[in-house]
């Protein structure tokens, strides 16, 4: 059983900066891409980014191009997002996920995926 544990979030002000950690259990983190979301009162949950098993791709929804920066530590089984330049429509629980296969970015699914318990981010205007 994959355990997945954020921390990180927070209240900031927008233009502000948090940085979000994942903790994952398990032997064969560095076999799978690793992946945050996020999920606004009312809405879908909604990819965030995504990174490669090795840390060398990564993969970003279009509103947090040159703002957000996924990086992981394989070492410590961790993911992070480095969130900058805040905004208020960034308020969300955030979620990072493990696919149920390991592979690169483009051959994962999170359908089945692990997921975290979440971490809340509110960006005050």
């Amino acid at each position: 059983q994959v355990q997945l544990v954020e921390s990180g979030g927070g209240l900031v002000q927008a233009g502000g900066s948090l940085r979000l950690s994942c903790v994952a259990s398990g032997r064969t983190f560095s076999d799978y891409t690793m992946g945050w979301f996020r999920q606004a009162p009312g809405k879908e949950r909604d990819f965030v980014a995504a990174i490669s098993p090795s840390g060398n791709s990564a993969r970003y929804a279009d509103s947090v191009k040159a703002r957000f920066t996924i990086s992981r530590d394989n070492a410590k089984n961790t993911v992070y997002l480095q969130m900058n330049s805040l905004k208020p429509e960034d308020t969300a629980v955030y979620y990072c996920a493990r696919p149920d296969k390991p592979g690169f970015i483009r051959d994962s699914s999170y359908d089945d995926a692990y997921w975290g318990q979440g971490t809340q981010v509110t960006v005050s205007s």
